[in-house]
């Protein structure tokens, strides 16, 4: 994925599964209260949800809930400008799904940000809505299309064509003539942005996407925002928690963002959590009582994997027809099923097959990291994780300063070094200033937040968790840690952590801080 700064928390989509499987098969103290009082009084029109948009990731409408109850989906208005909320109005598309329990013990809604930053809530929160089936009994479950995001006024950019030789690029160039394309290239894939969603993308920074959740808790009728975040949704919820802090209900932080980090930091952070995975991944494989069909030693599964990537740099081979498997995209794969241990098995076998020659499965998992579909169709999840990264990192990077930090990048991870470490550019030429070095996330006066960290994630390394705990403040992050893999804890369906999660969520017991899971 040549262009976002950072790896973002995509999860597999059900459409790109179903892919595998058949390849498989064949082979702040709230201030906007008064000055947006005539949006807090809007009522919400909610109806069946239809098909996603393209933006959204396309597919069917989502399918009824387990007891036959419908998805709702409704448009709520906010301004398009903060600092102007009476001026122009954007449209923000939700999703809910209503408490299945007795009326007299419904807390309230429950307000999920699955990541990103770019990801559709409206599409991702049906396809795993039977996960939160328990925290449906005393809460309407609610999701959201941040503004930028999905078909909430999305950022577009390039077209699906120009999308497929986009991500066909070289993202680790080796001389001059590929790092001028790169640079090239992204400048582009920038300017594209600019030219045809200049309204929006000044207004897609994560302190925006907080003020909309203020904005939604009051439409919603809640006293409260009770809230989970998973991933990039934790740095929401941390800046919510900084600017809203009296309105903090119930909330939990899931696969944790580091708050303390710049742009560079989190890129050099990743190298070292996707290496781990990717450590843990040859230890699984070869630790098993059949022989590990991708090497005889976890060293030697790693070396077989750089071997594959260095020889795909000279010479692509198949990926889904008509596109080639290039070393960025088989690294893109890679990075992909780390993603979560379910997935290793694919990686497994895409593996095997890109050292025959074959190199759908890897292409399959790349196209998920990147938000195409089968139908070659492509959500708008890359051009709205550029846009909402670099509207909130301040730092620009040049060429100059990434071919300096790229010794440091390699001794993270060989295999991730590079690619993550030229993905520093995609803002470089970014048509808005980025706001700041790093969130704040200082929350006096809220509630507990329970925060959980993984000690095997890939995407938010561990140690991010207690650097959140510390930066919301006193009193506030309550660490819990799950000795697992893959990113996040909570769908990791380990009973300890879930316990947890529903003891707070459902009845108000914060587990006691340093609780570990395993």
């Amino acid at each position: 994925m040549p262009n976002p700064s950072r790896l973002r928390a995509a999860a597999l989509t059900v459409t790109a599964l179903t892919t595998l499987s058949v390849l498989l098969a064949g082979c702040g103290g709230g201030s906007q209260e008064d000055d947006d009082a005539d949006l807090t009084d809007q009522k919400l029109s909610w109806k069946d949800c239809p098909a996603p948009s393209e933006a959204e990731g396309g597919g069917a409408a989502p399918s009824p809930l387990p007891d036959g109850d419908e998805w709702q989906c409704a448009t709520m208005k906010a301004p398009l400008d903060w600092d102007d909320p009476r001026g122009d109005t954007i449209g923000l598309a939700l999703i809910r799904a209503r408490a299945s329990g007795e009326a007299d013990r419904r807390i309230g809604s429950l307000v999920f940000n699955f990541g990103g930053p770019g990801g559709s809530g409206v599409t991702t929160l049906p396809a795993f809505g039977q996960d939160y089936a328990k925290l449906r009994t005393r809460y309407d479950l609610v999701s959201f299309d941040p503004r930028g995001v999905g078909r909430s006024d999305p950022v577009e950019c390039l077209d699906d064509d120009q999308l497929d030789t986009y991500f066909q690029q070289d993202a680790t160039p080796d001389d001059r003539a590929e790092r001028t394309e790169l640079v090239d290239n992204t400048e582009k894939f920038n300017a594209a942005c600019e030219k045809n969603s200049k309204e929006i993308i000044p207004h897609v920074r994560t302190t925006d996407a907080a003020r909309d959740m203020d904005l939604m808790r009051q439409v919603l009728g809640d006293e409260k925002l009770h809230y989970f975040g998973i991933s990039y949704g934790t740095e929401l919820g941390g800046v919510y928690a900084h600017l809203f802090p009296r309105h903090v209900g119930r909330a939990v932080f899931d696969a944790v963002v580091d708050p303390t980090q710049t742009a560079e930091q989190s890129s050099l952070g990743q190298a070292k959590g996707f290496q781990l995975a990717l450590d843990n991944f040859a230890e699984d494989c070869v630790s098993k009582t059949e022989d590990c069909p991708i090497g005889d030693t976890a060293d030697d599964v790693e070396a077989r994997i750089a071997r594959l990537l260095k020889d795909l740099d000279r010479k692509p081979i198949p990926g889904v027809f008509p596109r080639e498997l290039t070393q960025t995209a088989a690294t893109g794969g890679i990075a992909q099923a780390l993603y979560s241990k379910d997935f290793w098995e694919y990686l497994t076998e895409g593996l095997e097959q890109a050292y025959d020659g074959d190199g759908r499965v890897l292409m399959v998992l790349s196209d998920a990291l990147n938000g195409r579909n089968e139908n070659g169709q492509y959500s708008n999840i890359t051009a709205a994780n550029v846009a909402i990264n670099c509207a909130d990192d301040k730092p620009r990077y040049d060429t100059a300063y990434v071919e300096r930090k790229l010794p440091e990048f390699r001794d993270a991870s060989p295999l991730f070094g590079d690619y993550l470490a030229w993905s520093m550019l995609s803002c470089t030429d970014w048509p808005v200033a980025g706001a700041a070095d790093h969130p704040d996330v200082s929350a006096p006066g809220a509630p507990p937040i329970l925060v959980i960290g993984n000690t095997g994630d890939p995407a938010t390394p561990y140690e991010g968790a207690g650097r959140m705990v510390d930066a919301l403040g006193k009193d506030v992050g309550v660490e819990l840690t799950y000795k697992g893999q893959g990113h996040g804890a909570y769908d990791s369906k380990n009973r300890c952590v879930q316990d947890a999660v529903h003891g707070y969520l459902l009845d108000g017991k914060v587990p006691a801080a340093g609780t570990v899971c395993s």
